[in-house]
């Protein structure tokens, strides 16, 4: 008895040891929030504190000690977020991951991402160069001196961080330009599903803007089996895609993958925003709202500060700003300082063109050009991958730029890589981007006009910039460059162009002058100016800009929201972020109605739908029905047009709703898509279908179904959202109403075959700015400011978030929550 009595007091004791280590390494992996912190490269002490909505205000004697202390708190607050996105866009992320991110290592070492920020770094400024400089000196002083413990993150996975660099802060902005450019995967989309066919067929399923032509009249499937591209039928397998299982750390992250399969760029990439004129305000003074829809993570990609410091040298201008940062750049990207705020949208220009390179049959190093044969530039990148040995990869150059299809399964299953090779032309790879410059830039103007004239020079990814100051003048403006392309371009950009064609080729810049604006007059007459990713220049706009822009829906409903109010208030702007109203299901729900069924849940399930508006409220079932249904009857029409394999790669990364209407709503267009049956049987199948797995997964209690059970916004951890033992920690969720068509959108990937219909990809933050008192500003995300797991500032703005709430967004807060200083050391 006594040997087994101290036997459990040791395992008591050992416990009890286990439980105080633990508990003292996550006490010390906290931010220190009060009091001195010693940093090594500090110039001067700076003031770091944190105001009641946890915005943190840095307030500094020297430009230069700002940024140093943005960097530092950016380090202190989201260290594994700064390290996960730099192995991304250096291509190592399978040294901790091994094979199954191998497809993304090896698509951002062809892309030359820290290549072409190093060119960028070359052309900037030396007094832009410090500030950068500065940021990163911060990021780096951290991890050497702080005595805080490293997030659990990098203890897991047994890795340190990663020395920051001035260019991979320029990386992380042209990785941003990444994730909002569209047009390479939609290229190779409808490249790719013409190898089933027809050009007729391809503009059914992947329709024109509404009540426009397609942007060629190229008859696209006779052009590419003419030059004989396609992948033989009876030819050896491709290049296999790295193994990637369901227990994976990376297996379900579709941001990633999405880059590297070359069919997977988004649809629907966007968001909102308008600004009001005060004539048609309380104030009289302007209002301006924002909700940029990017891919929802925990942490969230936003980090909201201040930064105050005297200008750089006589006769510059001090900086005063506050607004929503990116970890990772040196700069407020949206807000606002005491006399002007702005808000930005994805304009979706087309600056991104494949080209079909010719390959020498007699020499496979060289490729076709308009004077005849040349080389291919490269050189070779290893990547290491855990568990296996070092892979050599050798990335081949053209004169357009990277050639994407080498080492891809994506396009090798394609694409005769036998005689062709695609090779990318992106505008934001050049050595003249500067768009980090006038981010800094931005972050001094007072007004309108100091806005637009710090932007002028602003590249990649193009945006819609809303801007309205306390003088009461707005604007509205297109800003970044896009690419001219000659009258014989009659692809324009819309699918993969024979590269040995020089007519192809881009013949310069669309002036920045020259790009959609809309000035403070005309936005009086009108009585605001609002954007949604729709079409953002008149049918007649004598520029070729893009045509892949998105379906109106979001738009037309902002307009007739905003033009429904004689005086708008903050309260007005908070009703459209909130509005969840789908014209989009309106659009079908005729046709729904109208369906037939035999399935014992069926009446239950319509009479969901006797009271239903098209709102997709989280909290009822009609929205989750009919989801289910335009799904699943979107499979049925399509997968026996194109296939399994192809359905599976283009979906989910698009909807193909606007497809789905011209099937359904036009008879000659519904007579090939829903043979051999016809459009209502077809119906009747997928609403059958529909109502299984809505049984499988929530029960046979029609009535007790919800929307919002299966449409959680799913803020979701790089990488540990994709382990189940770990993503109830570490991933952040809440139900959500709306969809993709919605103001309050929900964008899903329905192609995941665990959470088809999770909220993914939504307004990643939402700010209202009053400029009647500025300081009446407010702002949201949808996780917290900390990116520690263990604190309660990791999730603390979710459900304020979901409810479309906010918190104030001051220069001047009442009081402060926490106070530190930096001080050097």
């Amino acid at each position: 008895m006594r040997v087994l009595k101290f036997t459990l007091l040791g395992i008591v004791a050992l416990a009890l040891l286990a439980a105080l280590m633990v508990a003292g390494y996550v006490w010390r992996a906290f931010p220190t929030l009060d009091g001195q912190i010693r940093a090594q490269g500090l110039k001067s002490p700076v003031e770091v504190r944190r105001d009641e909505a946890d915005v943190t205000h840095i307030e500094a004697q020297s430009l230069a000690d700002a940024y140093f202390a943005l960097g530092y708190v950016h380090a202190q607050e989201r260290g594994w977020q700064l390290e996960f996105n730099r192995r991304v866009m250096h291509g190592q992320l399978s040294e901790l991951f091994g094979q199954p991110t191998l497809d993304t290592d090896r698509t951002m070492r062809k892309l030359g991402i820290l290549r072409a920020a190093q060119g960028q770094w070359a052309r900037m400024a030396p007094e832009t160069q410090a500030l950068v400089k500065a940021y990163v000196g911060g990021i780096n002083s951290f991890h050497a001196t702080s005595s805080q413990a490293l997030p659990p993150e990098f203890h897991i996975l047994r890795t340190q961080p990663g020395e920051w660099t001035p260019q991979d802060s320029l990386g992380w902005a042209i990785m941003m330009a990444l994730d909002l450019g569209g047009n390479w995967g939609t290229e190779f989309a409808r490249f790719s599903a013409l190898q089933r066919l027809d050009t007729a067929q391809l503009w059914q399923l992947m329709p024109p803007y509404p009540g426009e032509a397609p942007a060629t009249s190229v008859d696209l499937a006779a052009l590419y089996k003419g030059l004989g591209v396609y992948r033989p039928a009876d030819a050896k397998t491709a290049i296999a895609p790295a193994e990637i299982t369901s227990t994976s750390l990376v297996a379900s992250m579709p941001d990633l993958d999405r880059w590297t399969q070359g069919l997977g760029h988004l649809e629907g990439i966007g968001s909102n925003n308008w600004v009001v004129h005060g004539s048609r305000t309380q104030t009289g003074k302007p209002l301006l709202a924002n909700d940029p829809h990017l891919g929802l993570s925990a942490p969230a990609i936003w980090y909201f500060a201040r930064l105050k410091a005297p200008a750089m040298k006589p006769g510059g201008k001090p900086v005063d700003v506050i607004g929503a940062t990116f970890p990772g750049l040196p700069s407020v990207v949206l807000g606002r300082t005491a006399g002007v705020s702005w808000g930005v949208t994805n304009t979706g220009p087309d600056v991104q063109d494949l080209y079909l390179e010719q390959i020498n049959p007699d020499n496979p190093k060289q490729y076709r050009t308009p004077t005849g044969w040349a080389e291919f530039a490269s050189r070779e990148e290893t990547i290491r991958i855990k568990g296996q040995p070092d892979e050599k990869l050798v990335v081949r150059t053209t004169r357009h730029g990277p050639v994407m299809s080498d080492a891809n399964a994506g396009y090798a299953n394609v694409l005769d890589t036998r005689k062709f090779a695609l090779a990318l032309r992106w505008s934001a790879l050049d050595a003249d981007n500067q768009t980090l410059a006038a981010g800094i830039d931005g972050n001094t103007a007072q007004t309108v006009d100091e806005l637009l004239a710090a932007y002028a020079n602003y590249h990649s990814p193009m945006q819609n910039m809303v801007a309205a100051d306390t003088g009461g003048k707005t604007a509205y403006q297109a800003v970044g460059r896009v690419p001219v392309r000659g009258e014989g371009n009659d692809l324009r950009g819309i699918a993969p162009a024979p590269g040995w064609d020089a007519k192809y080729d881009w013949t310069g810049w669309i002036a920045a002058s020259d790009n959609p604006r809309v000035d403070h007059a005309a936005i009086e007459a009108k009585g605001w100016h609002a954007t949604a990713n729709q079409r953002i220049h008149p049918a007649d706009f004598p520029r070729f800009i893009g045509a892949d822009w998105n379906t109106p829906e979001r738009f037309d409903r902002i307009e007739a929201l905003l033009g429904a109010q004689n005086k708008h208030t903050a309260q007005t702007m908070r009703d459209v972020h909130a509005d969840t109203l789908s014209t989009a299901t309106l659009k079908l729900l005729p046709f729904f109605k109208a369906t037939a069924s035999s399935h014992a849940l069926a009446p239950a399930a319509m009479d969901q739908f006797r009271v239903f508006d098209g709102n997709m409220r989280a909290e009822i079932a009609a929205p989750l029905i009919f989801a289910y249904w335009a799904d699943e009857l979107t499979r049925g029409l399509v997968i026996p047009r194109i296939g399994e394999a192809k359905f599976k790669a283009l979906y989910g990364k698009r909807t193909f709703r606007a497809a789905l209407e011209l099937m359904l709503l036009d008879a000659e267009v519904g007579k090939f898509w829903c043979a051999p049956v016809g459009c209502a049987e077809q119906s009747s199948r997928a609403l059958g279908r529909a109502l299984d797995r809505i049984a499988a997964e929530q029960g046979k209690d029609v009535a007790a179904w919800r929307w919002g059970r299966a449409h959680p916004a799913l803020s979701a951890h790089r990488p540990f959202g994709n382990v189940p033992s770990l993503a109830t920690y570490f991933d952040v969720s809440v139900p959500t109403a709306g969809d993709p068509w919605t103001v309050n959108v929900g964008q899903y990937w329905a192609n995941d075959t665990k959470t088809p219909f999770a909220n993914r990809h939504a307004a990643s933050m939402r700010t209202v700015f009053d400029l009647a008192d500025p300081e009446r500003s407010q702002f949201i995300y949808q996780t917290g400011q900390s990116g520690l797991v263990f604190s309660s500032r990791y999730r603390d703005m979710k459900d304020q978030w979901a409810q479309v709430e906010y918190r104030p967004l001051r220069l001047n807060p009442p009081k402060w929550a926490h106070q530190s200083t930096l001080e050097p050391q």
